[in-house]
């Protein structure tokens, strides 16, 4: 039989960029950057890219988040990532080109397995962070094909496009311009505000 696959050797100095840019190294941005490393192997593709072919959908924000876009190259700033708040640590990541769309995250029983596996006297917190690192992928993370559910094409559109809010005067890019009552409108002047003026 074997041994399991160890983690990707590219794992240290990826570690080391999320940790500068988030200001410490805490076990969820190691599990961003493995899982991201995992996606791009199951897409059969390079990570971290450079380019704009793959999009990541990050289900939580926070330190997961930096990891997810060290790991694989993508970005809010890129527009190669979006959040989906959902509150979980999981990706799902797209190659853009086929289409092709795998969704990971970590195996539900994971923490209680590295805390039942800790040494006596040590905390959790490092237990976690070096269990992330060394465990092989397959004792790590859950990896299923999945399908999206909107319009890829839509979503990513194409440069240069802009709109004007006839509710606001605001301009909108990236068409998220919507109709309503024959108005060229942005989300907000549409009734989808996430606030409201003092």
């Amino acid at each position: 039989m074997a041994a399991p696959a160890l983690p990707d050797p590219r794992l240290p100095e990826l570690l080391a960029r999320s940790a500068a840019l988030h200001g410490h190294l805490c076990p969820r941005q190691v599990l961003g950057v493995r899982l991201a490393l995992l996606g791009g192997e199951v897409l059969g593709l390079e990570f971290p890219r450079s380019d704009k072919r793959v999009l990541v959908f990050v289900e939580t924000d926070g330190c997961f988040a930096d990891g997810v876009s060290v790991g694989s190259g993508c970005w809010l700033g890129r527009r190669t990532m979006r959040l989906v708040d959902h509150g979980k640590v999981a990706a799902t990541l797209v190659d853009t080109r086929t289409g092709q769309a795998v969704r990971a995250r970590p195996q539900t029983d994971l923490r209680a397995r590295v805390r039942a596996g800790r040494p006596e006297g040590q905390k959790r917190y490092q237990a976690y962070l070096g269990a992330y690192q060394t465990w092989p992928d397959a004792e790590l993370f859950d990896v299923q094909p999945v399908t999206l559910t909107l319009d890829l094409a839509a979503l990513i559109s194409a440069p240069g496009k802009r709109a004007v809010c006839e509710g606001c005067g605001e301009e909108i890019v990236n068409e998220r311009e919507v109709q309503r009552g024959g108005a060229l409108l942005c989300r907000g002047c549409a009734g989808e505000a996430y606030f409201t003026l003092c």
